[in-house]
């Protein structure tokens, strides 16, 4: 920011895009499996944001916003000027051509408001809450996956997403182990799959021994003992043929059944798609790698999902299958960087040599 220019991030306009757009429109439609709206609306009430001074709260009249200031008493302000804001902030991020976005004619707007905070600030990952309905119903405390620039991924395949699968069938000499963590980097890539499959091809074999990281398995281990073999076939998988759409990934899995599970099982009670929906419910809800996860209800009780259209739906607890269909179509396995994540290379740990996989998931913004 300076003087003359007020340049923003795409995530900053992300986040005050759904902000306004909220306020202008006074309501919210919910979301379908599709991610698209299922054709009912509900009223919003009031949004309250964190900000520079505090929590603020953003209360809706019938054709104006009453923001209660600690300092300055109560602003009104039209509902139109948000919704104005709000196709602005869309016109200037689709016309920018770099990372930062050029908001400066909304400069005066925002001083009017107050706000200095683009984006929010909290450690709970809600963007900020809301209440709909009635000044009686509960907050709901929101988080945003928005098109504009803050399209966030449900596991981020760093280090403690890794999964350890153990060599064997044959012994490596070093110059061989070396020559197979080689394989791709001529070229600037590291390519796990070419060494998965030299590993096998000369005799070795690769077995699913344990998840790297002790909170991440304790964490996959509170939804299912087995749910770790089940991902460990799915980046089996990604890598051999590239089939990272999670809804593939599960029909491969009740062909392969890597749990060796009764067909019934699999097939009329849907075994791995089950297990797959309860892991992406508690990833949106929360869970993360590195964070013990006990299963109690975390700060978060909605996802604003905004599309490339721009067109905002709300996903809650309340409706939690809608919720599970729509992740469960849109999610997808993605590759995270070998170098970065420490993954893709054989390394030796107690005398024996393992392999790691990583898990990253993220969503399809169609």
């Amino acid at each position: 920011m300076n003087e003359e220019t007020l340049q923003v991030s795409r995530a900053e306009v992300a986040h005050l895009h759904a902000f306004f757009h909220l306020l202008g429109q006074g309501r919210i439609a919910m979301g379908n499996a599709l991610g698209k709206p299922d054709g009912e609306a509900l009223p919003l009430n009031a949004i309250r944001r964190v900000e520079h001074d505090g929590e603020r709260l953003y209360q809706l009249a019938d054709s104006e916003v009453i923001i209660h200031h600690s300092t300055r008493g109560d602003i009104r302000i039209p509902r139109e000027d948000f919704a104005q804001a709000a196709a602005y902030l869309v016109e200037r991020y689709r016309a920018a051509e770099a990372e930062q976005v050029d908001i400066t004619g909304l400069q005066g707007f925002l001083d009017a408001l107050d706000i200095f905070d683009l984006q929010a600030r909290t450690d709970d990952r809600t963007a900020f809450h809301i209440r709909l309905f009635h000044p009686s119903t509960p907050f709901l405390g929101v988080r945003l996956q928005s098109a504009l620039g803050l399209w966030l991924p449900l596991l981020d395949g760093g280090r403690t997403a890794n999964l350890k699968l153990e060599q064997g069938g044959v012994r490596f000499s070093q110059p061989a182990v070396q020559k197979i963590n080689a394989l791709g980097e001529e070229d600037g890539t590291a390519d796990v799959a070419r060494r998965m499959l030299y590993i096998e091809s000369h005799g070795g074999t690769l077995r699913y021994n344990d998840v790297a990281d002790r909170v991440f398995r304790a964490n996959l281990l509170m939804l299912d003992t087995n749910l770790p073999r089940i991902l460990c076939a799915m980046l089996r998988a990604l890598h051999a043929d590239g089939t990272n759409k999670v809804t593939d990934l599960v029909a491969i899995m009740q062909e392969q059944n890597p749990l060796k599970m009764k067909d019934e099982l699999v097939r009329k009670h849907g075994f791995y798609r089950y297990k797959l929906r309860q892991l992406l419910l508690a990833l949106a809800w929360g869970m993360r790698p590195a964070k013990q996860f006990t299963g109690a209800q975390s700060p978060l009780d909605a996802y604003l999902v905004i599309g490339p259209q721009s067109e905002p739906v709300l996903f809650t607890r309340q409706r939690e299958q809608d919720f599970a269909d729509y992740l469960l179509s849109h999610a997808r396995l993605e590759l995270a960087s070998p170098q970065e994540a420490h993954y893709g290379f054989l390394e030796r740990e107690n005398g024996a040599y393992y392999f790691k996989l990583n898990l990253k998931i993220g969503l399809a913004k169609r």
